[in-house]
């Protein structure tokens, strides 16, 4: 079952968190989390500031109990009413007891009504171990107790702490990669693939065999010249013209049964596909424009998503007066955690690639022979036979994905926040997340914020609630 509430943390925010929390002292300690919550189905609480309370201004820290002053819950709750935001209070269990105690049940009886009555909506209470690991409830006007049913951290390593996996007030192993374990806890996940074609199919046919709910974004259609590199694709369905999208949620459903592929059969820059991608746990960017990537730099910022961009191209030399050679066969992975460098800040995309790519756009015959020679820079190609390289590339995100969630390479994943891979040099380099530069981002954990992305032309439609 897939989560319906879920807290969601950066990696910078849990790493200062905890640094607070289990301060090494053996004592409890308090900070205060101002969320923004989505709407939807699933919804999700993204954290948007958190307010420590500092270990000498509380008049009692024990091992069990902790007593800390008001003012700050005051504080919490101007900041959270000048942008609706949802009040969370948490404190350290040293012990390692990962269960609300009798005193926490009592400190909730008497801090959630203020909560509520000064705010309204729902906030709540949380608690954290020294393994860092979170569980966290949520109190409705008539304190009525819900439990978050996931808190979730997507660093170098991609965290996980199910509610329902705690018994005993202890939190369940965490499975082996590659295991029966694993893929249980891919099925508690949906996973948002933009683009249906070359990798994107690929990498959706990975993540849905390994047990994963998958959302597909593709606005296109197959057609005869797609059949040589995606999969699950035929000749029946290039004459229908079918929806890629239509066609692979189908195929999903013949080998894993219904609900398990959803269609989105929009452009990811519509306002419908973004609301449909932040509803999602993981986002796998598969397209071939600079826009597209953007738009999903963009959501996983704004909803705080870790992000796998994949991408490929085969650059050609001139040779002699008229012949053509193959220069390289290069594809890159990018993982972009929440807080971290984006796909802006590593220069996937520039505002000087967005600005040709949108006078390619103004003339369509030029911009359709762009994205034919997409694959093989200086041929115009119109079904290139690039399926082994698709996958060699698309095996190598979903790996990226394994690793992170159930860690298995012998270094740190920090060090591995893009592999780059040069076939014809037979060569493999990495870059850590360290190397990269990074800008402030204005669009993290803003939500649904209107307008939705902070673009005005996907701000919410006149007459629409």
């Amino acid at each position: 079952m897939t989560a319906q509430e879920t807290l969601v943390l950066t990696a910078n925010d849990h790493q200062a968190l905890k640094a607070h929390l289990i301060c090494g002292d053996g004592k409890e300690a308090a900070a205060i989390l101002l969320c923004k919550r989505t709407t939807g189905e699933r919804r999700r609480l993204l954290v948007r500031e958190v307010i420590f309370v500092p270990h000498d201004a509380c008049p009692v820290r024990t091992p069990v109990r902790i007593v800390w002053p008001g003012d700050y819950i005051e504080t919490a709750i101007d900041r959270a009413e000048a942008d609706n935001l949802l009040v969370i209070l948490i404190h350290s269990h040293p012990g390692g007891w990962l269960e609300f105690s009798e005193v926490d049940d009592a400190s909730d009886a008497v801090t959630m009504p203020a909560l509520l009555a000064a705010l309204g909506r729902q906030h709540g209470s949380a608690i954290m171990t020294p393994d860092g690991a979170i569980r966290a409830r949520l109190y409705d006007d008539e304190m009525k107790v819900n439990p978050v049913d996931l808190v979730t951290v997507g660093g170098d390593d991609i965290h996980y702490w199910w509610s329902s996996a705690i018994a005993g007030a202890q939190l369940a192993p965490w499975p082996l990669a590659f295991t029966s374990g694993m893929r249980d806890q891919f099925e508690r996940l949906n996973i948002a693939v933009i683009g249906v074609s070359g990798t994107g199919s690929l990498t959706a046919e990975q993540l849905a065999r390994m047990g994963a709910q998958v959302t597909l974004v593709d606005f296109d259609r197959i057609e005869h010249k797609n059949l040589n590199r995606i999969v699950n694709a035929t000749i029946a369905d290039a004459d229908a013209n079918l929806l890629k999208v239509d066609m692979f949620s189908d195929a999903v459903g013949r080998y894993r049964g219904p609900g398990v592929a959803t269609a989105i059969a929009q452009n990811i820059n519509s306002r419908e596909a973004i609301l449909a991608v932040s509803q999602c746990d993981l986002i796998f960017s598969c397209v071939d424009t600079h826009e597209a990537r953007q738009i999903v730099d963009l959501i996983a910022s704004a909803f705080l998503i870790p992000l796998f961009d994949v991408g490929v191209v085969i650059p050609t030399r001139k040779v002699g007066n008229d012949g053509v050679a193959i220069a390289d066969v290069y594809g890159r992975i990018d993982y972009v955690q929440p807080g971290g460098s984006t796909l802006a800040d590593r220069r996937v995309f520039t505002p000087e690639s967005l600005r040709a790519e949108w006078l390619r756009d103004a003339n369509p015959d030029a911009f359709r022979e762009e994205q034919e020679a997409g694959y093989i820079k200086g041929l115009a190609e119109q079904a290139p036979s690039v399926i082994s390289l698709n996958m060699r590339a698309s095996s190598a995100v979903v790996m990226e994905l394994i690793a992170r969630t159930f860690p298995f390479r012998h270094d740190a994943n920090e060090l591995y926040a893009r592999t780059t891979f040069s076939l014809a040099a037979a060569e493999e380099e990495y870059t850590p997340e360290s190397e990269f530069d990074r800008d402030p981002d204005a669009e993290l954990a803003r939500g649904e914020k209107e307008p939705l992305l902070g673009i005005p032309a996907l701000g919410k439609p006149k007459g629409i609630k």
